[in-house]
C-alpha cells in the first residue's frame, strides 16, 4: 500500500495482541449492529474487510455459510484463524491483501463489511469500488467509522490527556472531508453505485478499573500511538506517557463510563432493471 505508515503491515502486526484484546472487545457491540442490517442465511457469502482480529467475522461464522476475511496484517489474521479454531468456527477463509484489489471474482458476496478501517485507506473510492464489483445484485453494504472526537467522550477524554502531555496540539479538529462527516459518508456510498444509503450514529459504554488502565489500554491497542512512540524514541515517550497516565488517574473516576460513539453506513447494491 502506499504513503502513511498506518497502511503497512508492521504498525498493525505491532499492535494485534492489545488490539485483539481491547479494540475488538470495543468494536464487537457495533460488529453486532452491523450484522443486523445483513439478512444473513446458512446460504450467505460474506467478506470482511480490513477484519483485524474478527470482531465481525467470528460472529457472522456462526450466522453465514462462508466467510472471507481480509487485511493487510498477517498476525492479526492468525490470531482471528486461531479464535475461530477455538470456537469450532471452520467457514472462515483469511487472505492477506489490499483492500483496494480484493483477490475475488466479481459478484462473489451476499454482504460486505468493513469495521472502523475504510478511514485509513488513502483512496476510499477505490476500496468502496472493490467492495461494491465483489458484491452480488441485492447484497448489503455496512461500514462502520468512529464520529468525531468532541462527541465521544472516551476520545475526548483521551485527546485532553494527550494535550496535557503536547500542549501544541491545540483544540481538536473535525476533517470535514472524511467519513466522520455523515454527508460525506453517504455521499462517498453512492457515488460507489450504493442505493438506499444511510448513516446511523450507535453509542457503546466502555469502564476501565482507572486511569492508568485506561492508558495502557490504548496504548497496547493504538497503532497510532505506537508510531508515535517509534517517532518520538522512548526517553521522550516515557516522559509523555507519564503526564497523560498522571492526568488520567487524576480525571478519570474507577469504572466511570465512557461512550463510543460511531457512524454506520448502510447501502445495498441495485438489482438490475
Amino acid at each position: 500500500m502506499s504513503g502513511s505508515p498506518l497502511e503497512t503491515a508492521e504498525v498493525w502486526d505491532a499492535v494485534a495482541v492489545g488490539y485483539g484484546e481491547f479494540a475488538t472487545a470495543v468494536m464487537r457491540p457495533f460488529a453486532a449492529l452491523a450484522l443486523e442490517f445483513a439478512a444473513l442465511t446458512g446460504e450467505s457469502a460474506v467478506v470482511d474487510v480490513a477484519a483485524g482480529t474478527g470482531a465481525l467475522t467470528l460472529p457472522a461464522a456462526e450466522r453465514a455459510g462462508r466467510v472471507c476475511a481480509v487485511d493487510i496484517s498477517p498476525r492479526m489474521l492468525r490470531l482471528l484463524e486461531d479464535a475461530a479454531a477455538a470456537a469450532g468456527l471452520d467457514n472462515i477463509v483469511t487472505d492477506v491483501a489490499d483492500a483496494r484489489v480484493l483477490p475475488y471474482a466479481n459478484r462473489s458476496f451476499d454482504a460486505a463489511f468493513s469495521m472502523f478501517g475504510l478511514m485509513f485507506f488513502p483512496d476510499r473510492y477505490r476500496a468502496l469500488g472493490e467492495l461494491y464489483r465483489v458484491l452480488r445484485p441485492g447484497g448489503t453494504v455496512v461500514i462502520s467509522n468512529w464520529a468525531p472526537i468532541c462527541e465521544s467522550p472516551l476520545l475526548t477524554l483521551l485527546y485532553e490527556a494527550f494535550r496535557e502531555a503536547v500542549p501544541e496540539l491545540g483544540e481538536p479538529q473535525q476533517d470535514f472531508l472524511s467519513l466522520e462527516n455523515p454527508e460525506v459518508f453517504q455521499s462517498e456510498l453512492r457515488q460507489a453505485g450504493f442505493h438506499g444509503v444511510v448513516i446511523q450514529r450507535h453509542s457503546i459504554v466502555t469502564r476501565f478499573a482507572d486511569g492508568v488502565e485506561l492508558w495502557e489500554t490504548m496504548v497496547a491497542s493504538s497503532a497510532a500511538l505506537q508510531l508515535l512512540r517509534t517517532m518520538w524514541g522512548e526517553e521522550q515517550w516515557s516522559e509523555r506517557s507519564d503526564r497523560v497516565r498522571e492526568y488520567l488517574d487524576r480525571r478519570y473516576r474507577p469504572n466511570q463510563p465512557l461512550p463510543a460513539i460511531a457512524l454506520l453506513g448502510i447501502g445495498h447494491k441495485p438489482q438490475p432493471a
